[in-house]
C-alpha cells in the first residue's frame, strides 16, 4: 500500500502517523522526494482501514499496489534512485538520476601489470568504474576460474593507483569476508535467485549490481531486487545482459525493451552489458549506444589489451582503442539525452 503525503506537511506529523500505522503491524519506508513525501507500508495491510485513511487530514492518496514487488516499486519511490561511490582518489562518481555510469574493464584478472594497464586505460578515455573477474564462473570446469584472492588484491592495485572504484562478481556467501575493500558488488546471472545470498547481500551496505539470468523475467529480475532490499539495502543496479533464444547467431539476446520498461517500472538505476549480450566484440560499441538511446543508466562492458590471448572470453572483449572510440560517442549521445558523463 502507498500513502502519498499531502504537500507541506509538517514532517513531526508524518512521524507521528507513520508510527501509528507500524503498531498496526506493517513496515514503513519513507520516500522524501522534492515536492511531497510517500511512505510504502510493507507487509499484511488487509487489517488496515483503507477508508479510514484517505479521510486523515495528512493523506492525499492511497495506492493498493498490485505488482509482487514492493521497495524497488516506482510506485514507493516516485523518484530516480542515484548511486553514488567515491574512489581512491575522492572522486564521487554516480549512476542513476541524470548521471550515467559506465564500468570497463576485463572479463577476469589475468595479472597485476595487465590489470593496472587496463585501468589507467579505462581512466584516460573517461570510464567511471573499473570491472574485472577475481572469482570466475564458468560453464566448463577445466575452463580459467580466475586468479581468486590474488586477483582482489591485483583489482585493488588498480584502485589505488588510478582512484576508479572497483566492480567484481561475488559467487558465494563466504567470500564475502574478503569483498570489504570491493566497491560494488556484482551478482552474475547464474546467481540471480541466489537467495540466501541476496538475503544475505540485504544486510551489507554496499551498491549491489544485479544482472538478469539468461532465462529470467523482468518480473523476477525485479523480485530478486526486492530480496536484496527487504534486507534494508536500497542501493541496486539492475543490469540487462542479454536473454537465450533459439538464435545461436549472437550469444544472447538484449533486451532493448526491458530498459523503458524497468524504469516505468522501478526507481533503480538500469544498465546494459552489450559484452555478453552479444557475445561479439564488434557489435558491443553499435548495442552500447542503443542501450543509452534508449533510457540506459550507463553500461559495463569488456575491454582486453590482447583480446586474442585473452583467459577469458576474448572473443566479446573490445580493445582499450575502441573503447576510447566509444566513449567519444557516448559523450554525445549522453548530451542528446540531457543526461552526464
Amino acid at each position: 500500500m502507498i500513502i502519498a503525503v499531502r504537500p507541506g506537511a509538517a514532517k513531526e506529523e508524518v512521524r507521528v502517523f507513520a508510527s501509528a500505522l507500524e503498531k498496526q503491524g506493517v513496515k514503513i519506508h519513507f520516500s522524501e522526494g522534492a515536492s511531497q513525501t510517500v511512505l510504502g507500508l510493507v507487509g499484511d495491510t488487509t487489517g488496515i482501514d483503507e477508508e479510514a485513511l484517505k479521510a486523515h487530514h495528512l493523506v492525499e492518496k492511497v495506492i493498493r499496489v498490485q505488482e509482487p514487488y514492493k521497495r524497488a516499486n516506482r510506485l514507493f519511490h516516485p523518484e530516480d534512485t542515484r548511486i553514488e561511490v567515491t574512489g581512491a582518489d575522492g572522486e564521487v562518481r554516480r549512476i542513476g538520476s541524470g548521471s550515467l555510469g559506465i564500468i570497463a574493464g576485463p572479463c577476469s584478472v589475468e595479472s597485476r601489470e595487465q590489470i593496472v594497464n587496463i585501468a589507467r586505460d579505462m581512466k584516460k578515455a573517461g570510464a567511471g568504474f573499473l570491472r574485472g573477474g577475481a572469482f570466475k564462473p564458468r560453464t566448463s570446469p577445466y575452463s580459467f576460474q580466475g586468479l581468486g584472492v590474488n586477483g582482489l588484491d591485483f583489482l585493488l592495485a588498480a584502485r589505488k593507483e588510478t582512484g576508479l572504484p572497483i566492480v567484481t562478481e561475488l559467487m558465494a556467501i563466504h567470500q564475502l569476508e574478503v569483498f570489504d575493500e570491493v566497491d560494488i558488488i556484482q551478482v552474475g546471472a547464474r546467481n540471480m535467485q541466489n537467495f540466501s545470498l541476496l538475503k544475505e547481500l540485504g544486510h551489507c551496505r554496499k551498491p549491489i549490481l544485479l544482472k538478469r539470468g539468461y532465462a529470467n523475467t523482468i518480473t523476477e529480475l525485479l523480485m530478486a531486487a526486492e530480496y536484496i532490499m527487504a534486507g534494508g539495502n536500497d542501493r541496486v543496479i539492475l543490469c540487462e545482459r542479454g536473454i537465450r533464444s533459439f538464435d545461436s547467431y549472437t550469444r544472447n539476446v538484449l533486451d532493448i525493451s526491458a530498459i523503458p520498461a524497468l524504469k516505468k517500472q522501478s526507481h533503480l538505476p538500469v544498465i546494459v552489458d552489450p559484452s555478453h549480450a552479444t557475445g561479439l566484440s564488434w557489435m558491443a560499441p553499435s548495442m552500447a549506444k542503443a542501450a543509452i538511446a534508449a533510457g540506459a543508466d550507463g553500461i559495463i562492458v569488456e575491454v582486453h589489451n590482447n583480446p586474442e590471448k585473452a583467459l577469458c572470453d576474448g572473443e566479446q572483449s573490445i580493445t582499450p582503442a575502441a573503447f576510447t572510440d566509444l566513449m567519444g560517442a557516448l559523450r554525445k549521445y549522453a548530451e542528446i539525452e540531457g543526461k552526464r558523463l
